[in-house]
Parts: structure tokens; sequence; C-alpha cells
């Protein structure tokens, strides 16, 4: 049963924190501990997690904004769950991060947090919303009015992140997949089968990997192995099709093998997509060449504001994906979450988010792009590109009109099979300097004399991306650049940027949760830096104060405090007296 956690708001009258001595009380207040607890966790809207718990009167259910924080922790500190459970048992300022001062309070078995969890899952996979990602838009978003953050500029980028899987090559997988079906076989099935299953039983699939040796001894494997695989596959459909570990091996046999009249024949790895298997466990990960690297796992994009006249910026959106889907594509799906929550109006990214996807959101959206670089080929500067031209265009986008860069203005029609195409004064055009030197890249037509420029929709916004990119160029400020110690912010806690998690869902989890945290983090300097340059402007004649805070403090607390500063001591109160 659904019930809201509210005790965090009457503060207990002795507590651990109250018995701290006032310097260490203060301390604790004015640490990470404090901000977290008021710009995170009385943030959440626990209402919206009700849908995992039961209608029915029961046993309430453990404090959701507890478990909440305790994932945001977690990612952001990059604890293990038994580190979590032992500092949420005996940490102090974990516990008053979650709004509890007393040690003791608010226990529960750390299965609790593996239940909740599973309820996450389940119901991102029923209903396909994952209920962590809003409770971190609407706290983001929160903050985002508290602190007046204007959000009409924002950056983004994106960053390859693994799952906790190893590493593995075909052959390895494809054992790995046997051994896996014969798990979930009955026993009359077991003894049945028990000579075509041996050769892959006597040891796990990475020693079975590692006595092969040369090329030639690992496609005389993967052949052998691909016969064995297609017999099973059909032997056991009847009875385990339904089966998770069967599917997997279908799906095994599919992406690594070719069906020939003479059987199964292992495919080149030139035939195999980005998109195959990379690991039993992981069934969502995907494999990608980047540069000179090339990774296993996940792409993470990251979404921040960048406006120069804001004093904080704050990461508004996080995104994970196989990490074989384009740039384009993630901002893309980004932009209708973004444009209904902030005022965005300007995306600053690198060359890879350019494309006639993200040209077309964009365009929807009314966001422009601006690119710290172009994709593709660079446009010859001896000639003339649909860049130097001026283009207007409607409210569909579409072009209206065409100025070239020697001044004239020309209307834009429909093309007479695909495009567009704009007619210029053969007058004008012949004694057109740039004509002559053939740097324009208009041409008279043999019937018309008229020169004709033809032209399509994506090669339109292209030529916007490039003239904003141009714009940037020559401005003073490099906005997108820090969006790189964002991405490093939300990797540092795990090591070589690999997640202790598998599954694209609590990968997502666990980006979100370390994006959550680095948010706190930046609005805990900026109250550190905010409190400090009001201390320099009042003066140093007036006493020094301590971060804003909104948390209540306890009767007991202003007492004591009270008595110790008029009288120079601290008083005991007895519980047995009421105090």
């Amino acid at each position: 049963m659904f019930k809201k956690n509210t005790k965090h708001q009457q503060p207990a009258l002795i507590s651990a924190a109250s018995d701290l001595p006032e310097k260490q009380r203060k301390r604790l207040e004015n640490s990470w501990a404090d901000t977290f607890y008021r710009e995170f966790f009385s943030r959440i809207d626990e209402s919206a997690f009700a849908v995992l718990y039961s209608e029915v009167g029961s046993r309430p259910n453990v404090p959701v904004n507890v478990l909440v924080g305790l994932e945001a922790l977690k990612a952001g500190f990059g604890w293990s769950d038994q580190e979590l459970y032992e500092n949420y048992c005996y940490n102090l300022q974990v516990r008053y991060a979650l709004g509890y001062d007393r040690l003791g309070d608010g226990d529960f078995e750390i299965r609790s947090m593996y239940y909740f969890r599973e309820r996450l899952s389940r119901y991102n996979v029923d209903k396909g919303i994952n209920l962590l990602e809003k409770a971190f838009e609407q706290i983001t978003d929160a903050q985002i009015v508290n602190l007046k953050v204007r959000t009409g500029m924002q950056r983004m980028d994106s960053t390859q992140i693994a799952s906790n899987i190893v590493s593995a090559s075909r052959l390895q997988l494809l054992v790995e997949g046997i051994q896996r079906v014969e798990r979930i076989l009955s026993e009359t099935d077991k003894a049945r089968l028990a000579e075509t299953l041996a050769p892959y039983l006597k040891d796990d699939a990475g020693h079975y990997t590692y006595r092969v040796k040369g090329k030639q001894a690992v496609d005389e494997h993967l052949q052998m192995v691909g016969h064995t695989i297609h017999n099973l596959l059909q032997d056991l459909r009847s009875t385990y099709a339904t089966k998770n570990a069967y599917r997997v091996l279908e799906r095994l046999f599919a992406v690594n093998f070719n069906l020939v009249p003479d059987g199964p024949r292992p495919k080149e790895n030139a035939e195999i997509t980005s998109g195959c298997l990379q690991s039993v466990d992981d069934l969502e990960a995907s494999y990608r060449t980047k540069g000179t690297g090339h990774y296993k796992g996940y792409v993470a994009n990251i979404t921040e504001t960048c406006d120069p006249e804001n004093e904080i910026q704050l990461i508004t959106k996080v995104q994970v994906a196989p990490n074989n889907i384009d740039d384009g594509q993630l901002l893309a799906e980004a932009l209708p979450n973004l444009k209904a929550r902030t005022d965005l109006d300007m995306l600053t990214t690198d060359g890879g988010f350019g494309s006639e996807i993200s040209d077309a959101a964009l365009q929807e959206h009314n966001v422009t792009l601006i690119q710290t670089a172009i994709r593709g080929a660079q446009p010859n500067p001896d000639k003339f590109t649909l860049a130097d031209f001026d283009i207007q265009q409607d409210e569909q986008g579409h072009p209206t009109t065409l100025t070239c860069p020697q001044g004239q203005t020309v209307p834009v029609t429909v093309g007479r099979t695909t495009g567009w195409q704009a007619h210029f004064d053969p007058l004008i055009c012949s004694t057109c300097p740039f004509q002559q030197s053939g740097r324009c890249r208009n041409k008279p037509q043999k019937r018309d004399p008229r020169y004709l420029l033809t032209f399509t929709t994506p090669e339109v916004r292209t030529a916007r991306r490039r003239q904003n990119h141009r714009k940037y160029i020559g401005h003073s400020h490099n906005l997108r650049s820090a969006v790189e110690a964002t991405v490093r912010s939300v990797k540092h806690p795990f090591p070589a940027g690999k997640l202790p998690v598998r599954g694209k869902f609590r990968v997502t989890c666990m980006a979100i949760a370390s994006a959550a945290t680095a948010n706190v983090r930046r609005i805990q300097r900026y109250l550190i830096a905010k409190t400090k340059a009001n201390q320099t402007i009042k003066g140093p004649q007036d006493k020094p104060g301590s971060l804003p805070k909104t948390r209540p403090v306890s009767f007991f607390v202003s007492v004591r405090t009270f008595l110790a500063r008029c009288f120079g001591v601290q008083p005991v109160f007895s519980p047995s007296l009421g105090c």
C-alpha cells in the first residue's frame, strides 16, 4: 500500500544531528547533504510512484523519496549496493540528506531496494514510462524555476558508456548460448541430447574459446557450433520456443550464420551488423566503431543549459540508447520533451548531430542548431555553395526567395521533377564577376537563356546549418566546449565509463541518477560562492551567515543554541522530562 513520507518535515526533538557540537552541526547544515535534502529529496513527487503499489489495505511501503534518493546517491558516489546500504545505516550525512536526524530511523532491508527497481522496470515495460526519468525532469524543472536559470540556450553532447558485460568473441557467445539452453532443458531432454551437448559443457565458454588457436581453427569451430545450434533449434522449437534462452540462441544463430543448401555457413565479420548481440546477459547493447575506438554498450546523450548570463547551468535531459544510434536521431527524440519543458530556441552541438532527421525536427519545433563543425567533406572554397545564398523560407520551411552573393533576388518555384528551382536574369548573370570567374553554380539552359539553380529541401537545411556554423565561428564564446566537463562529471563515478548494471533500463536509471547528483553538486557550489560574495559585500563587521535553507530546525536545537550564546554553557535536556 502506498503512503507518502512526510515525517522528515518535522525534525526530531533529540537527534544525532542536534547532539553534534555547534561547529560540526553548522558544517553538516552547510554541506552537500543539506543541499541534497532541499534541492532533490524534498522536491520528489512521491504520488507519481503510487502506481507501483497495491490499492488494497496492506503494509505501507518503504518511503519512495528515500528509495529514489538512495538511487541518486548510489550513482553519484559510485557505490555498490552494499556500500550504499552501509552508508544509509551509519553515515550521518547520508541520513541527513534523506531527511533522517537519528540513526536507526527508517530501517528497512536491502532487498526492498531490489523490489523497488523491479517494480520500476516492470512498469517501464508495461507502460513505456520511466518513472525515475519523470522524477528527474520534475525536480530539475523546479530547480530551474527556483534558481531562475535561463533555458533558451542549451548544449548537447553524447558519450560512450558500457554496461557490466564481458567482452566476448563470436565463438564464446555462441558456446555460452548453448550452455544457457542446456540449463532450461528437462532431465529427459538433457539425457537425450547429452552426446550433442557434451563438447560444450566440459568448461565455461571462456575456457572453451581459449583452447582454440588460430583463425582456421576458429572458423572450423564456428562451422561445427553452427550445425549444433541449427539442430538444437529445430529439435527444441516445439517445447522451448517461448523461453528466453531459446530466443537468445535463435538470435545468435540468425546474426552469425547464413543457411545454405549444405547447412549453416558462418558469416564474415563484414556481414555482421552493429546491432548484433554483444552479450547473452544484455540483449540491447550494440557495437560501434568511433574514430580509432571500438565500443560495446550504449550511448548517453546529455543536454544542459548554456546561457552565458546564467550564474549556474543545470543538466536538463539524459538519454540512453544502443550505441549504434545516430546522434541526430537522439537530438530529434529529445526536442519535443525539451521544447515542452523549457524555453529552448537555440541548441549548440558538435558536427555529429546534423542530419536529415534532426533538421526536420529542428524545423518543426523552431529551434536553431549551432554546430561547432559540419559533418562530411568540406566544400571547395573557390566555388559557391547554397550556403552562400540568402534563403527566405515560409512557416513550413519551404524556400520562397533566393538572393545570390551579387545581390540578385529571385522567387523560388517547385522543380519539374523534385526539389526547387530558381531562375536568374541572364543580363545580370552574364556580367557578374563571380559567374565569369567560375565561382557561381548558376548555369544557363539550352532553350531558356535564364540562369538556373536547382536544389532540394535537405540541401536547404544543410545550407542553414552551415550558415549558422559560420556565424558561430565568428563568435567570441565557445558555448559547446563546457559540455565535455558535464559529460565527465556524469561518467566520473564509473571507472572507465563502465556502469555496474546491465540492460538499457538500468543503464538509463544510473545515468539519470548520476546527472541528478551532478546538479546538486553544482547548486551546492553556486550557493557557497553566493554566500561568500554576500559576505564580501556586507563587510568584515557583519557576522558570517550560512547557506540559505528551508529545512526546519527543531525546538531543542533552537533553545540549546540560544542558551549557549547567552550563558556560554551547553544545557543538558532529559527525554523523560519531555525536553
